[in-house]
């Protein structure tokens, strides 16, 4: 699994940024346009989260786990529904961020949660998350069904029977890559190459083989429900993201855009793997992964046994 150190060398620098392009609450994850293209990103991720707890059957008073909260979206529209909302997370910026806007959240991994020491919730919701749950490392040491089937067993600890679990996450495409051919000397344009690019601005990530593997996974505890697949969405979900980027040389936005660029500025003169992830950033490589099927998407629903 993506360690503090590795989860933070990537959120912690796109805090400022996505932040300051995507508003108050922003989600880093894949919108819900449903077949919708016209609809704003705004709306989209709206619709994610009323889709979500809708289908979580959130009651007010209700609680709600996020494993891998972020700058809080799912926390924050918990609360609009009159819910209680426990976050996890590992990166020290969004804990910080979270807290600031009286969003409850706590600095830990869940591997590490005693079984039932967080209480039981009515629902978990874990998005965009568990594409960081097994390192490379740990797949070519065969441990990735190991650690998933650990996970389930977690949200099975703090769920009752018939408690619900929304699950949203990459998985990969048509073909599952083999990791030790990942390389940044690959040919320009293969799969390997971006890949290895993508592990950099991902470190300590490999995901899973597809929504089948999951579903395994889960099946000591749970029931599978039913998924959607966010491939498309995801498409789009990047396409928006860089018209916001773009909205950041705007002159109102500008001066703090320049002011987070120059504070990275020796980062990237010293540390080789920080320009790589913004090389793969430059290069567009998660989107043209999407495109090109290499990755693809699951949002699926899980109930406990």
């Amino acid at each position: 699994m993506a360690t503090q150190s590795e989860i933070e060398a990537l959120y912690d620098w796109v805090h400022f940024f996505h932040t300051l392009r995507s508003g108050d609450y922003a989600d880093f994850s894949c919108a819900f346009f449903d077949g919708n293209f016209n609809q704003t990103l705004k709306a989209a991720q709206k619709a994610k989260h009323q889709w979500v707890l809708d289908s979580l059957h959130l009651q007010p008073a209700d609680r709600i786990l996020d494993v891998g909260c972020g700058w809080g979206p799912a926390l924050n529209a918990v609360r609009k529904r009159g819910g209680k909302a426990l976050g996890l997370t590992l990166s020290r910026a969004q804990a910080k961020y979270c807290a600031g806007k009286g969003l409850k959240v706590s600095l830990q991994d869940w591997k590490t949660v005693r079984p039932f020491a967080l209480g039981i919730f009515n629902g978990i919701i874990s998005i965009g998350a568990f594409e960081h749950f097994c390192s490379i490392e740990e797949c070519l040491q065969g441990k990735q069904e190991a650690i998933y089937r650990d996970f389930f067993r977690f949200c099975a600890h703090a769920l009752p029977v018939g408690g619900r679990l929304f699950l949203q996450t990459m998985t990969w495409g048509k073909v599952v890559p083999n990791p030790k051919s990942v390389s940044l000397t690959a040919p320009e344009g293969a799969p390997e190459r971006i890949l290895a690019r993508l592990a950099k601005f991902y470190p300590g990530s490999w995901l899973p083989g597809g929504k089948e593997q999951i579903v395994a996974a889960a099946s000591d505890h749970f029931n599978f429900l039913h998924s959607s697949n966010g491939r498309l969405d995801y498409i789009e979900t990047l396409n928006r993201w860089g018209l916001d980027t773009r909205n950041l040389f705007k002159p109102s936005r500008l001066p703090k855009a320049l002011w987070g660029a120059a504070r990275l500025l020796p980062r990237f003169c010293y540390d080789a793997d920080f320009r790589i992830q913004i090389e793969s950033v430059r290069r567009n490589d998660q989107q043209v992964c999407f495109q090109r099927e290499i990755m693809s998407h699951e949002r699926m629903f899980f109930e406990k046994k």
